[in-house]
């Protein structure tokens, strides 16, 4: 019916899949951008250079069996694999600033799930574990799930940034990361030198 198909349009363009402009019709929304504006870093460094103290949470350290279908793809398996698996908060000062759960390529890093990350951070490990060869990043704004506002001590529905990232090691996936912050409590930011143009 009308309304079904109008309520349809309301919840795509809500979500920021179609553009609508009175007057003219309805469009496929562009891509969100994607802007190269981090880099792969030590948090506890970051604290650190603050003058803040960093400390960590180890909320889940295990091996997955049997991973579901979106990590299978996620990894590029051919086939049904284990991967380690990590949630960790880190807090400065006390005060929670991301929750990063961590899903851990075993073929690269097979001890993963056997580390104190307490002692030292997953980057520090896997720096020294698999060296990297390439990162995708995809940043999005997020309200928080009742998860992550538990671990992060904020209201669920809080605005959060979320970073997905995916690292290689050679031609494997090494792993794949959710990293949640508060959006209250993190900026993005870089600065470079433009390329000239062509």
């Amino acid at each position: 019916s009308r309304m079904t198909v109008h309520r349809a349009l309301r919840e795509l363009t809500s979500e920021g899949h179609l553009l609508r402009i009175q007057g003219v019709g309805t469009f496929v929304a562009p891509p969100k951008p994607q802007s190269a504006l981090i880099e792969i870093r030590n948090i506890a460094g970051e604290i650190a250079a603050r003058g803040a103290r960093h400390r960590a949470e180890v909320v889940v350290l295990e091996k997955i069996r049997n991973p579901a279908l979106d990590l299978i793809v996620a990894f590029e398996f051919t086939r049904r694999r284990p991967v380690a698996h990590s949630i960790i908060v880190h807090f400065e000062d006390e005060v929670p600033v991301q929750l990063e759960e961590r899903f851990v390529n075993p073929a690269l890093a097979p001890d993963y799930h056997r580390q104190n990350f307490v002692a030292t951070t997953t980057y520090d490990y896997l720096q020294r574990a698999t060296p990297l060869t390439e990162v995708e990043h995809v940043i999005s704004a997020v309200a928080a799930e009742e998860m992550a506002a538990r671990h992060l001590m904020i209201r669920p529905g809080d605005p959060c940034l979320l970073l997905h990232r995916r690292t290689w090691s050679g031609a494997a996936v090494a792993t794949v990361n959710n990293l949640t912050y508060v959006g209250s409590r993190y900026s993005l930011g870089s600065r470079y030198a433009p390329s000239p143009a062509a």
